[in-house]
Formats: C-alpha cells, structure tokens, sequence
C-alpha cells in the first residue's frame, strides 16, 4: 500500500489561496459576498478540526451509545439547517413533519445499509457508522430543503387552483398531488444528477478520499456505488416521506385549505 502524504501546516495554508482568489472575484465584480466567504471558511475550518478530535475519540473508544449519540445530533443539526436554510414560512406541524421524516428516513436507510448492504460487525463501528450517516443525512437534508421549498410556493402560489379543484369536488390529495409530485421531483433532481456525472465527470469525494488513503481503486469504487446507492434511498424516502404527509397540513378535517 502506498503511503498517504502527510500535508504539512504550511501546504494547508497555501490551500487558502484558492479562498483569496474568490474574494478578489466577488470584489471585482461588485457581489456582497465577501463576508459571508470568510466566515464560511472559518466556520469550516473550525468545525472541521473540532470533528477530526471527536472522532479520534470515538474511534479508540468503540461505544454504541456514543455512536448513536454522535448520529442523533448530526439529525439536530441537519434539522435545524433546514428551517434555517428554507426561505419561506413553515408551521408547526410542517416543522414536525420535516423533522419525523428525516430521522425515519435516514434511520431507516442507515440500518439496512449497515445490517445488510456492508454488514458491519460490530455494527455500531464509528469508522463505518458515523460517516455513513453523515452521508445519508447531508445528502437527505438537501433533499429535503428543496422539496419544502417547493411545496410550500407551490401550495402558495397555486392556492388558487387547489380551491378550483376542491369545489370541483376534488379531495385534497388529488388537488394537490401536481404540486406534491412537483416537489418530490425537485428534491431528487440533484441526486439523480450527481449519479449521471460521477465517475466520468468528477470522482466523489468518498472515493477520492479512500485512492488517496491508499485503497485499491476497485475497492474504492464499490464501496462509492454502495453508498450512492444508499443516499439515494435514503433521499427518496425521506422525501417522500415528507410529501405524503406535508401536504396535508395545509388542509383541516374538512379537505379546506387552510393557508
């Protein structure tokens, strides 16, 4: 096996140069962003070194408790990045949905991949089990974030439509299930993307990740098409999830809408 190369603290700083090339460009072109860069790096570099630690000691001490102590606060977090992320204004019920179908969903998804796609003994082994997760819950966080987006413009937008089709005699899933199906396919759209391009248009960074760490890039590979796999899953149930059950707090017992 190849040895890894250790990046000296010197060669990472030089990798800052690349965020000093998109300062001098949103600066010249006039965009307010300058900011909001430099926190984000900060931000990044900060929560970056913070995790490395965490995981060092997750790593030499192996617990189930920690393990799904770890998972569970990364589904807070992604969780209230949603409502942050999300633009418009959600009610209660939404932020309940919202929240109950990102931990089904990812749980889920994350439980069937360790217990049967992997087959992870012990199977509470933070250097599969935390990254994991991680994967499935950022990329299902996304997912999500769009698709309420999505759901809440359209049932706003359209409100006028939906009330058409319920004097119509309409019940409310069948007034809003173009609305429903519309934000479903948003949500997924940039996995399914992200499934076209990889491998001849950009390596993953998982994969890049584990060539550079010296695994064999046919072991790499499978292990990246396993996990794409699963994030897809994992979206897909998430998101839907959300849909099927979201789009009902628009509406009272009575099939009216109530926005």
């Amino acid at each position: 096996m190849d040895k890894v190369i250790d990046l000296q603290i010197w060669q990472l700083a030089a990798a800052y140069i690349f965020v000093g090339i998109l300062l001098f460009i949103v600066r010249l072109r006039g965009i307010p962003r300058e900011k909001e860069i430099i926190i984000s790096s900060i931000r990044m570099t900060l929560q970056l070194i913070l995790t490395g630690y965490i995981l060092i000691y997750l790593f030499d001490n192996s617990n189930p408790f920690l393990t799904i102590l770890a998972v569970g606060i990364m589904e807070i977090f992604a969780v209230h990045n949603i409502f942050k992320r999300v633009k418009v204004k959600l009610s209660n019920k939404l932020k309940i949905i919202i929240a109950l179908s990102m931990v089904a969903g990812t749980t889920l998804s994350l439980l069937f991949f360790i217990f049967v796609v992997i087959n992870l003994s012990p199977w509470y082994d933070p250097r599969y089990f935390i990254p994991i997760g991680g994967m499935l819950i950022g990329n299902s966080m996304t997912g999500i974030s769009l698709g309420v987006s999505r759901l809440v413009e359209g049932m706003t937008d359209q409100k006028h439509l939906i009330e058409s089709a319920l004097m119509l005699g309409a019940t409310s899933k069948m007034a809003s299930k173009g609305i429903v199906d519309s934000a479903f396919d948003s949500a997924i759209l940039p996995t399914i993307n992200s499934m076209v391009g990889m491998g001849i248009v950009f390596l993953p960074g998982m994969m890049t990740g584990q060539i550079l760490s010296g695994t064999s890039p046919v072991t790499a590979i499978e292990y990246q098409i396993a996990v794409m796999l699963g994030i897809v899953g994992s979206v897909a149930l998430t998101v839907m999830l959300f849909v099927q059950f979201g789009y009902k707090t628009f509406f009272n017992e009575q099939h009216q809408l109530n926005i």
